[in-house]
């Protein structure tokens, strides 16, 4: 459970870990309303590992947004863990975010003041963690992900793998209900990226909930489920 000034909110381990119902999302352009999600269904079981895929302004992003809690919809039903985060507060939803949702980004967007360790530990910094115990998670995660050898090292001393491998650690920091990736090979080699796939899709064996948006076809035949996305509707699963 996760706890804030408002009460508790509780997590239910028997549901699946992702419902949505009847979910649209819809943005005021000057006089007119554009609808960039309609009617979205979608149900997504622990230890899943599901290819979100369609084209340019398909609605994607906006899809990766809702499930990420980084935009609200603007009508439906998002359930998260068994709680309906479309009925909480901005700071419950904050909440849970940072408690339940590792995100790995294209961009790796990491600190660039910071080194490898340091990186890793801002989710825990966030969720209260004291700081040895910050620091040896950070570690274990590091050494986890290939990275034992780095630790003291800022991103511009990195490749760009590297840094996608601090990125994938910083997103296990919390332990997450979810990984959520966003094109997570699209800025890296062909090895490179064939290493990180090779990282996420060890952490599915293991038991992790994975949701990766790609466009990479190559990506999309590790997952158990593809979900193709089309003007804004699931078109098929």
């Amino acid at each position: 459970m996760i706890r804030d000034n408002s009460g508790v909110v509780e997590f239910k381990a028997d549901a699946p870990i992702l419902v949505m119902e009847r979910l649209c999302k819809s943005y005021e352009l000057s006089s007119m309303e554009l609808k960039v999600l309609r009617d979205i269904a979608l149900t997504i079981n622990e230890g899943e590992y599901v290819a979100i895929m369609g084209p340019s302004g398909s609605g994607k992003s906006t899809l990766l947004n809702m499930i990420g809690c980084l935009d609200r919809p603007t009508s439906g039903d998002y359930w998260l863990g068994g709680q309906n985060v479309s009925l909480l507060d901005d700071n419950q939803v904050s909440l849970i975010r940072g408690a339940r949702i590792g995100f790995v980004f294209q961009s790796f967007n990491l600190i660039g003041q910071l080194n490898v360790i340091e990186n890793i530990e801002v989710p825990m910094y966030y969720q209260g963690c004291s700081e040895r115990e910050s620091a040896e998670h950070a570690r274990e995660l590091a050494t986890m992900v290939g990275l034992g050898e780095r630790l003291e090292h800022r991103p511009s001393e990195l490749s760009g793998g590297q840094q996608q491998r601090v990125a994938i650690a910083r997103a296990l920091a919390n332990d997450p209900l979810i990984i959520l990736a966003d094109e997570p090979t699209g800025n890296l080699d062909s090895e490179s990226g064939a290493e990180i796939l090779k990282i996420l899709v060890g952490l599915h064996k293991k038991g992790k909930t994975l949701i990766v948006v790609t466009h990479d076809e190559h990506i999309a035949e590790d997952a158990g489920r593809i979900v193709e996305i089309f003007d804004g509707r699931i078109r098929c699963q």
